[in-house]
């Protein structure tokens, strides 16, 4: 006990410690509650060792400060930053989803460090409105009459049903009640919107029949199709087609809106993706079609509605589009990710997401190889081999389609895979990556090739770190 108290009375006092000349070079680009926080942390957590009996001596001062300076540098971290993406998931929900286009990260830097026209019309010299920035060449691009933005896809399905439905009941088949991310359904959101569900049909088979059945001229307010994105049923089944439902909302004059979810613009089917396109949900027929902007789209985070004009003006009119809209910074981003699409073979090498399915297999064999040549320029400490693998869409797109990619092979003698793993995580700028098989798998297809020489660094960095 009289040993503890010795070691109490023997801390440094943080204001002695603040004038050491490497706090004091730190406070001249740091905030100096930055380093006071930073060295009471270290002084607290002495304190409690001591008096816990798990530490039996002082440390020497410059080992002290050595500490504080590693705290301060973590904590000047941000908590959003970059990473490299080496799971061979294009769209991985947790890491962010789609990777913007060049043009719209240059579109978003124009706008967020001045004033912009957002609510204002230039020409006109009055109030305008933010709807306007993306409409235009949305409708172009689309064909719809009208379209409008919000800050993401369940957003715009609840504000669609509460703008076109609100009291009513909305018919949707049992096959169709998707759960998002999150834990948020299809069910819950309609609640929340106003807007009654009645369920027809059963999980596997829902038949035009079945519509016709739950209609009822008082009560009914829409026909809702809702793409499953991110599941199929195989086996027995049948579901009632897009234009069959169009034929349905003719026949008792009712509106037809479709939650197709990933907002794939462009024919992907030669690369196995064989989704439903945004233009063939217009050409079809139905009066609004909902889509996010960061999945298959490639864009920001958004909830894009198109579709007939009397009932977009709605939603724009509605309480709910307030709460939901987005900020000039999304509406730069998505209205130059749109413009991509006017040549719609360019877009498929200007859009990263496009790009990343899109690229032959010889180019992710190329960039497997140059992963190993610059892995090899910084450590011997690995085995590495060019190996197969099977990468996916994810983002709740395309569940069952499996690109065929080329990965790199990470082993070593002296760490296992699961702690090598933890390491990469670890790394200045941290890498995510697969483990099968004791191995670490690095898709290169998920890789830019700008990021070769980062990815080898946190191997590198893994290997000294042991």
């Amino acid at each position: 006990m009289e040993n503890r108290q010795l070691l109490l009375r023997g801390i440094p006092k943080i204001d002695e410690l603040l004038l050491d000349e490497q706090l004091v070079f730190f406070m001249e680009t740091t905030p100096r509650s930055v380093v006071v926080d930073a060295a009471r942390e270290i002084i607290d957590r002495m304190r409690k060792e001591i008096l816990a009996g798990t530490l039996d001596e002082i440390p020497e001062k410059d080992e002290l400060i050595s500490e504080i300076c590693e705290t301060i540098t973590g904590k000047k971290k941000k908590n959003l930053r970059t990473l490299v993406n080496a799971t061979g998931v294009v769209l991985h929900t947790n890491l962010g989803r789609a990777n913007l286009c060049r043009s719209a990260v240059e579109s978003v830097l124009s706008v967020a460090d001045s004033y912009s026209n957002l609510e204002y019309d230039v020409k006109k010299g009055a109030r305008g409105s933010r709807h306007d920035h993306v409409e235009k060449i949305i409708t172009k691009i689309t064909g719809a009459e009208a379209a409008m933005v919000v800050n993401n896809n369940a957003a715009a399905t609840m504000l669609c049903l509460s703008a076109m439905a609100e009291g009513k009941e909305v018919i949707t088949s049992r096959g169709e009640l998707v759960e998002i991310g999150g834990s948020f359904r299809i069910p819950d959101i309609m609640e929340q919107s106003g807007a009654h569900l009645k369920e027809v049909g059963t999980t596997n088979k829902t038949k035009p029949s079945d519509y016709r059945n739950a209609y009822d001229p008082e009560k009914t307010g829409a026909f809702m199709k809702v793409h499953t994105s991110n599941y199929r049923i195989v086996g027995f089944t049948q579901e009632v087609s897009l234009t069959e439902m169009v034929a349905l909302g003719k026949e008792y004059n009712l509106p037809v809106i479709y939650d197709m979810g990933s907002g794939l613009m462009t024919d992907l089917s030669r690369y196995g993706v064989d989704e439903p396109t945004v233009i063939d949900a217009l050409n079809d027929g139905a009066d609004v079609v909902l889509f996010s902007g960061d999945k298959l789209l490639g864009g920001p985070q958004g909830g894009i509605l198109i579709g007939k004009k009397e009932y977009i003006d709605r939603m724009k009119k509605h309480p709910l589009a307030r709460a939901f809209r987005v900020d000039k910074m999304t509406l730069a981003a998505m209205e130059a990710t749109f413009f991509e699409y006017l040549d719609m073979e360019t877009a498929k090498k200007t859009i990263p997401v496009l790009q990343m399915i899109t690229i032959p297999q010889d180019e992710l064999t190329e960039r497997a190889y140059a992963l190993i040549d610059a892995i090899r320029n910084v450590t011997d400490a690995y085995h590495l081999d060019v190996v197969s693998c099977k990468d996916q869409i994810g983002g709740g797109s395309a569940p069952t389609v499996r690109l065929n990619g080329s990965a790199v092979s990470v082993s070593s003698d002296t760490i296992p895979a699961e702690k090598l793993e933890r390491l990469m995580r670890k790394a200045e700028t941290p890498v995510i990556v697969r483990v099968a098989h004791d191995e670490l798998i690095l898709s290169v297809r998920t890789i830019r090739e700008s990021e070769l020489e980062t990815v080898a660094a946190a191997l590198a960095f893994a290997a000294e770190a042991k």
